[in-house]
């Protein structure tokens, strides 16, 4: 008879509940997982809410979602076991697993491939009290780092592919939009890359002090006139911040189109805008000038996912480069992982990052 574990199971929109279900089985090229840590994302708490649909065939579950997983290997599986991989070993796991045959794969866009899994999204992940994932999708992490620490490895993973394709020099000033978990994150990467200025906007006080704190140079409040960092023009702001010029980079990691829009009118001639935050609407849309775009020499990209910069991520988090001990800012059980779904997303509280933590 297979062992038995809990587990957070969605079926459908508001409907996610606690249940009893077979710890997974493994092949030889999978190891399990005993889950630690589990970032909750905004996908997760899309999917519960119905803004979005899980990645199976229909969009619909059963599914054990949750993809920032950080655990303790439970058996290293056969080719674990090749790699160097051993029971005990504290890991966080890449929930993207392409297949490494199609021809996106072959020309080394694994977040772009045909025939993609993706743990928590379109099969189970970690809001359970075991795990499973490929080998290759399994990262040791050094013993003084802390579970949530690598329960973040995921977005910061995401965070460093964004400034990667930001291009980056010393000196420059970039401005973020959007300060959540990963907003704040680029806030220190981009800094740590050399900005001579970062600014960072959002909506809320809250976020914007946590910014100042990692590294912003300076904030601007978008929407709250009684803010102290409010302003009514924002590209005059970042003028008068920025030595009367605009900004060489805007990144953007908030679906709010409201800011990808702000980007263009914050920006130089030959600026760099990096679109990241997923729009909360399939229509959405993004209207460009092109005749400005062109004269202007811009260059518009797009990030998705994080392919080949997990490297970098346990030595930024090792070394503190990166801090997220001020990102994590609420913690549920896994018996209350769907209360703490809710909670990121209709709580008045001041909050920026939800973990399930198992001890």
């Amino acid at each position: 008879m297979a062992k038995k574990m809990k587990a957070a199971v969605f079926y459908e929109p508001l409907n996610m509940k606690m249940e009893e279900v077979d710890v997974p089985a493994i092949s030889a090229n999978e190891m399990l997982i005993k889950v630690k840590a589990v970032g909750i994302c905004g996908s997760d708490v899309n999917y519960y809410y119905g803004n979005s649909p899980v990645g199976t065939a229909d969009g619909k579950g059963p599914i054990i979602l949750g993809h920032e997983i950080a655990g303790i290997v439970e058996d290293p599986g056969v080719l674990g076991a090749s790699m160097g991989f051993k029971k005990g070993d504290k890991v966080a796991v890449n929930p993207v697993a392409p297949c490494f045959g199609c021809v996106p794969c072959m020309n080394g866009e694994f977040n772009e491939c045909d025939n993609v899994n993706v743990y928590g999204v379109s099969c189970d992940g970690g809001f359970a009290e075991y795990t499973k994932a490929t080998a290759s999708n399994v990262y040791k992490i050094p013993d003084g780092m802390s579970f949530e620490g690598g329960g973040l490895a995921e977005p910061l993973a995401c965070a460093n592919y964004s400034v990667k394709k930001l291009h980056m020099q010393p000196g420059m000033t970039c401005v973020v939009f959007g300060c959540g978990a990963i907003g704040l994150m680029d806030v220190q990467l981009v800094k740590a890359c050399g900005a001579a200025r970062v600014i960072a906007i959002d909506p809320n006080d809250y976020k914007l002090e946590k910014a100042l704190k990692l590294g912003a140079d300076h904030v601007i409040n978008v929407r709250d006139k009684n803010s102290r960092y409010y302003t009514e023009d924002i590209a005059e702001t970042v003028r008068e911040m920025n030595g009367g010029r605009l900004a060489h980079r805007a990144l953007l990691p908030t679906g709010a189109m409201s800011a990808w829009q702000q980007a263009l009118d914050v920006t130089r001639p030959g600026s760099t805008i990096v679109y990241f935050g997923q729009p909360s609407s399939a229509d959405a849309v993004l209207h460009i000038p092109a005749l400005e775009a062109l004269q202007a020499d811009r260059n518009i990209a797009f990030a998705w996912l994080a392919p080949l910069v997990w490297d970098n991520v346990f030595n930024e988090l090792a070394t503190g480069q990166v801090k997220v001990e001020d990102i994590i800012t609420h913690k549920f059980s896994l018996d209350n992982i769907v209360e703490g779904v809710k909670f990121m997303r209709e709580s008045k509280e001041k909050k920026i990052k939800g973990m399930m933590v198992i001890d």
